[in-house]
């Protein structure tokens, strides 16, 4: 292949990238305070974090973000569902000096962005891992459940959704509240569009960050709870060798949603790690 071929492949490349960094993103922003961004999970919208923000507006200028294909940015998609795109679209639309806060499949988006954006003032992650998949020696989501939630969104989205908010609040003391309670928060939105389901679970089984986030400069709060089913307990030791300067927080009666079962924590833990942020820009 020759050099003009390739110079000619690569600006198509810059080309799509710039288109999809124009789409517009719908966010919403309210409170007052220094910037906080909050990234959704898969198959989940900005909806999830209702119940929070109250927990969190007083102190910080809250902004939620869907992730293209999902809520109210259902019909904004890459060329290509993948993390770097998802990254790459997200970036284009944060506030500048943000903390950056993802659950889940948005605790991914997270992490990718703390390795491209120098300006964020900080990123935390709930409930996340940089890789979701069980492996050799590496606990995680079995594989063979992501490959039911592939095949059963062809035949009902909805049911699909619902099983896996069944799974997030497992453990849970108060699951059955949770459940009911995100499912009537995320349906005032928009439903996600197919591609963006199955691109989100495709972004699940395959991505794997554990080689990066070592390098990850920007002041880290990872936040865990300890009777996650899907990002389990047994693994924390394991990332917090890959990322040693993370700070790390396991709330022991929570599950996979600790901010809807244990909001007042979860806010407490957060607004901690920012103020630990003001102690050091003072210094």
């Amino acid at each position: 292949m020759g050099r003009d071929t390739l110079i000619k492949i690569r600006e198509q490349e810059m080309l799509v990238i710039a288109s999809q960094n124009s789409q517009r993103l719908v966010s919403r922003t309210v409170g007052t305070g220094n910037d906080l961004v909050l990234l959704h999970g898969w198959g989940m919208n900005s909806g999830a974090f209702s119940s929070f923000i109250p927990f969190l507006s007083s102190h910080f200028r809250v902004t939620t973000i869907d992730l293209p294909g999902f809520g109210e940015n259902a019909t904004v998609l890459p060329a290509r569902y993948d993390l770097a795109s998802l990254t790459a679209m997200i970036a284009a639309h944060l506030p500048a000096h943000a903390i950056i806060a993802g659950w889940s499949l948005g605790g991914l988006v997270a992490q990718s962005l703390a390795l491209e954006e120098t300006e964020l003032r900080g990123v935390v992650t709930l409930a996340s891992s940089p890789k979701f998949v069980a492996g050799p020696g590496w606990p995680g989501i079995d594989p063979a459940l992501l490959d039911e939630f592939k095949s059963q969104l062809k035949d009902d989205y909805q049911k699909t959704i619902d099983r896996f908010l069944a799974i997030q609040a497992m453990g849970s003391d108060s699951a059955r509240h949770d459940i009911k309670r995100i499912r009537q928060q995320i349906t005032d939105y928009p439903a996600p569009a197919e591609a963006a389901l199955h691109g989100g679970l495709g972004i699940l089984g395959d991505a794997d960050m554990r080689e990066r986030i070592g390098r990850i400069q920007r002041p880290s709060l990872r936040i865990y709870g300890r009777r996650d089913t899907l990002v389990p307990s047994s693994g924390i030791d394991r990332i917090c060798e890959l990322h040693p300067q993370s700070d790390t927080v396991v709330l022991p009666h929570a599950s996979h949603a600790p901010f809807m079962s244990h909001p007042q924590q979860t806010a407490n833990i957060i607004l901690n790690f920012a103020a630990s942020l003001d102690q050091k820009t003072l210094a």
